[in-house]
């Protein structure tokens, strides 16, 4: 069967003897049968000559030990002939014994060592001790204790049981480092009574009785080795123990500490599993060597053939060699190649905020990272991807990609490895035989969660394997499949199986690889068991990028088959039969489809005429939602909208791209993209390239829409371009929109560019006629009831007072600028009201006050997520600390502030009132400190991993 992995034998020498084939044990009853196998299973791979196999044999070899020795190999061949003839070859001096590393024990648990080992080196104990208890489950007792060779047992057996205690003597070391001296003790106490002589396992016993507080019984551990020792062999303890009982004598401090703790490591943001994960042992193992040595691994297969999940696991299971994390970017939701990069930088969590390309940004954040990123769903977007992963290959040395995708991304250095369905059962076999099968396997436990009476039984057991086999072992067709085991039998669901096999087969639809067929059909069966509202539903659906909610299904979805009110129990029907995944951890619940279902619904969709329809139902839902996020900033809501909105950043990029393609208004476009910017959510989101390339994108394809539109688009263009440091953009922008507004009439229009007016004459010229001109703006856009608007107005015309201005009159405003948030009930402003506060206080009043105020503010914005508040906060805090006189930490400040601003691609140079007040305190410091020490400073908290915790008082650990 096309794709069907042939099953394999496995060996087993770590205890007795035992050989299975499929996942069966295959009968060795011969005595001379196991011992020759043995023999060669120790050097597998190898030749073994005839007089070394014949000494392993017999103790006393009898006459003729040669043609005896050549009638077992012929029985062990017929024993182990499986389906390509046997592993067993013979040479000129002898045999060899063929056999996959991973199919013998002994090779899989020195393999799982020396991976513990590299994750002991790169500093991942928690790692390193996993894989040490996954290698000494392993053993099932002595080495060859049923093997009738006493050669065997005598040279080769103690030699594997030293690996075994140098293993478990690995492991207790590595719990030392992740501080479970308690945990190991019964180990160690059973350890020391199976082998008394061994002093190092003595020694770890009495640390760990030390360190869990009972010095002691360390002690006595101490004096019961020193008497074993003496009466069996006549020694004292060795130099190690003898120290060691010093140490603990005299209480020594060092004995609590452990060796080296564990560096500080990135979690990444791979998701959790929601359901078991079932076989794919081998393929794992692959793909984790794979990255160990390729830069570029891409998993190719159909869909529903289970590449995602097979990347995730890997790539959880591979973390632990990346210091900075393993990460995940989904592609599957991006509609805009150009964005891709952008994309990936937003999964990587990328506080950036300049006009450089966003492969630029990424180059900079992964040069000297060592990070694994999962590219997930890219066929779409293949040939950009692939130009996307070439340069950050050739950039960033430390940078590992895992890609899945129908096809090769073309990249040099790239290794395709091609995803097989899971191994299906050959035949008949018992059940408990069967569910060694994988694809049995998955279909039970699938089975259990939605139909838990289901079992696999003497009078279903030959259904079940056709069905796995009838469905190639794809699991999300028999994950489809398993959903109706609740209402239909084993051999009822193949029946219709066949029935739908049969007419796309005759039909004419669909052609091309078995798999794609074997899936299309079973999709298709899936689908005509929906009752017309689920059909009709599943397509609608299909409009939704990276998941929606409850809210926006009754919005877009509702047609003639489903009234509004239908939609949550025609969801709930939908996650029932598994075509939804459902997640309620939030404040609201989470649909999401596979995205190959999600095709699946897009194509029926196009297919009723209805795709326009719903994507410019989207768009208007997303359009609303985006104009009531901006009418409520600068409120209670704020902070639960923008986390909101950022959720829905998917389903925002879909509704933008439809707007500037041509088939949707261009015109809806720019409200989204304005309302965006007026709620702060570039800013919010570090994403303000972004915001850019969708406004001007806007522009350019609405020049007919209404003039106060345009004219505030290009105004917030111009304010993204000047937080960019761009400023020739920024006035270029500006002038248009001035051009623009020339003749309006409409006030708001006529309002946002007087504000502009003095933003620019703050932020550029520094010029304190900017005070009276935000003053001016923001009365304006309090009288029209513009309160976000009037809240930016406070906030530039505080900061303007506060560095243009008087004392009292400075700190009157950012007193001003604080109650007025806290009206509001404003998280996000409150926190820069405070930044305002401190600026001022810094500025005119008490620097300690300011580095109080500061604080808060940067607290306030680590929890909502403020990637854009940190940058400012980190830097005003270097100059409120220098203020203070504590020179050094304010250099060191002053270099984190340094990191960000360089991540970030902020430009200083742009804002003329924080440029001057940056250089001067840099000249400041630098004559207090002198130029090496501030320069030593500097670099130390340029070099911090942690800024945010630098700057409230921790280490910033580098």
């Amino acid at each position: 069967m096309t794709g069907v992995r042939i099953a394999e034998f496995e060996y087993r020498l770590l205890g007795p003897l035992e050989v299975l084939y499929d996942g069966r044990p295959v009968a060795m009853r011969a005595a001379k049968q196991r011992a020759l196998l043995a023999a060669l299973l120790v050097d597998a791979n190898k030749v073994v000559t005839t007089d070394t196999l014949i000494d392993r044999l017999w103790d006393d070899p009898p006459d003729g030990a040669r043609n005896a020795l050549q009638n077992y190999v012929l029985r062990l061949r017929r024993t182990l002939g499986g389906p390509s003839g046997g592993p067993i070859r013979t040479c000129a001096d002898g045999y060899r014994i063929d056999v996959p590393e991973e199919a013998v024990d002994l090779h899989r648990f020195d393999a799982l060592v020396t991976r513990a080992r590299s994750a002991a080196a790169a500093r991942a104990a928690e790692r390193a001790s996993a894989l040490l208890g996954e290698a000494l489950a392993l053993w099932r007792g002595e080495a060859f204790s049923d093997v009738p060779s006493e050669r065997l047992r005598r040279e080769i057996a103690p030699a594997l049981n030293e690996r075994r205690l140098g293993a478990l003597e690995f492991r207790t070391d590595a719990d030392f480092r992740l501080g479970r001296h308690a945990d190991v003790l019964p180990r160690l106490r059973e350890l020391t009574a199976a082998h008394p002589l061994q002093e190092r396992f003595w020694a770890q016993r009495m640390l760990a009785l030390y360190r869990s507080g009972r010095q002691g019984e360390a002690l006595e551990c101490y004096r019961t080795v020193s008497a074993l020792l003496l009466d069996e062999l006549g020694v004292d303890p060795g130099a190690e123990l003898s120290q060691l009982h010093r140490r603990v004598l005299t209480a020594d401090p060092t004995l609590t500490e452990p060796a080296a703790p564990d560096g500080p490591r990135a979690k990444g943001n791979l998701p959790a599993e929601t359901t078991t994960f079932i076989g794919r042992e081998s393929m794992l193992r692959t793909t984790r060597r794979l990255l160990e040595s390729a830069r570029l691994v891409t998993l190719t297969g159909p869909g529903g053939v289970g590449k995602t999940r097979l990347a995730l696991r890997a790539a959880a299971e591979a973390s632990w060699a990346f210091p900075h994390g393993a990460w995940l970017a989904d592609l599957a939701p991006l509609t805009e190649p150009r964005l891709l990069d952008r994309a990936v930088a937003d999964a990587l969590g990328i506080p950036d905020q300049s006009s450089r390309h966003g492969t630029e940004v990424l180059v900079e954040h992964l040069r000297e990272r060592r990070l694994l990123l999962v590219l997930d769903n890219c066929e779409h977007v293949a040939e950009s991807a692939g130009h996307l992963v070439g340069t950050l290959l050739r950039s960033a040395p430390g940078l590992r990609v895992l890609a899945t995708s129908r096809q090769g991304l073309r990249v040099a250095g790239e290794y395709l490895l091609p995803v097989p369905p899971l191994a299906v059962p050959q035949g008949r076999g018992s059940p408990p035989a069967l569910t060694r099968s994988e694809a049995v396997r998955l279909l039970a436990d699938r089975a259990d969660a939605c139909a838990p009476h289901f079992r696999i039984t003497a009078g279903n057991q030959e259904a079940v394997g056709r069905l796995c086999r009838r469905l190639d072992g794809i699991p999300l067709a028999i994950e489809l499949a398993a959903v109706r085991l609740g209402t239909l039998s084993a051999q009822e669901i193949l029946e219709r199986l066949d029935d739908r096999f049969r007419l796309l087969s005759g039909s004419g639809a669909p052609t091309g690889p078995r798999h794609q067929r074997t899936l299309r059909g079973v999709v298709d069966w899936s689908h005509d068991l929906c009752d017309a509202r689920e059909r009709s539903l599943w397509a609608g659906v299909s409009v939704f990028a990276g998941g929606f909610d409850l809210a926006a299904a009754e919005a877009v979805c509702p047609g003639e088959d489903t009234a509004r009110e239908d939609i949550v129990d025609v969801l709930a029907a939908l996650a029932h039969k598994s075509l939804l995944t459902v997640d309620t951890t939030g404040p609201r619940a989470r649909y999401r489809m596979l995205e190959t279902l999600r095709q699946y619904g897009q194509d029926r969709l196009r297919e009723l005429g209805r795709d326009i329809e719903l994507r410019r139902r989207h768009c208007a839902y997303y359009t609303d939602m985006t104009a009531r996020a901006a009418a409520r900033w600068c409120g209670p809501d704020e902070v639960p909208w923008l986390s909101r909105l950022r959720l829905e950043s998917p389903n925002l990029r879909a509704a933008l791209d439809f707007c500037v393609t041509g088939k949707g208004d261009a015109t809806a476009g720019l409200a989204i993209a304005a309302s965006l910017t007026r709620t702060r959510y570039w800013f919010f989101s570090s994403s303000l390239g972004e915001g850019r390339h969708w406004l001007t994108r806007a522009l350019d394809l609405a020049p007919q829409a209404p003039a106060p539109l345009r004219i505030g688009c290009l105004t917030l263009t111009a304010w993204i371009a000047l937080c960019q440091g761009d400023q020739s953009a920024a006035q270029r922008f500006l002038a248009d929109a001035a051009r623009l507004g020339a003749d309006s009439t409409d006030d708001a229009a006529r309002g946002v560019l007087a504000y502009m007016e003095g933003v620019f004459a703050f932020l550029i010229h520094g010029d304190a006629r900017s005070v009276p001109l935000l003053a001016q703006a923001r009365e304006g856009f309090r009288s029209r009831g513009q309160v976000g608007d009037a809240h930016m107005a406070t906030m530039l015309w505080a900061m303007a007072t506060a560095f243009l201005g008087e004392r009292e009159p400075a700190l009157a405003a950012g007193r001003e600028y604080v109650s007025e948030a806290e009206a509001h009930g404003a998280g996000w402003a409150h926190s820069w009201g405070l930044w305002g506060m401190g600026l001022a206080e810094f500025r005119h009043g008490d620097a300690h006050r300011a580095t109080g105020l500061l604080r808060d503010s940067l607290r306030k914005q680590r929890a909502i997520g403020d990637r854009w508040g940190t940058v400012w906060g980190i830097e005003a805090m270097s100059w409120a600390v220098a203020a203070t006189g504590d020179h050094g930490r304010a250099a060191r400040l002053m270099g984190a502030a340094a990191r960000l601003l360089r991540t970030t691609g902020v430009a200083l140079a742009g804002l003329r009132p924080l440029h001057d007040v940056h250089t001067e305190v840099a000249h400041r410091l630098r004559d207090a400190l002198g130029e090496r020490a501030y320069a030593a400073a500097f670099a130390e908290g340029e070099a911090t991993r942690d800024p945010l915790r630098l700057a409230l008082g921790g280490t910033g650990a580098r």
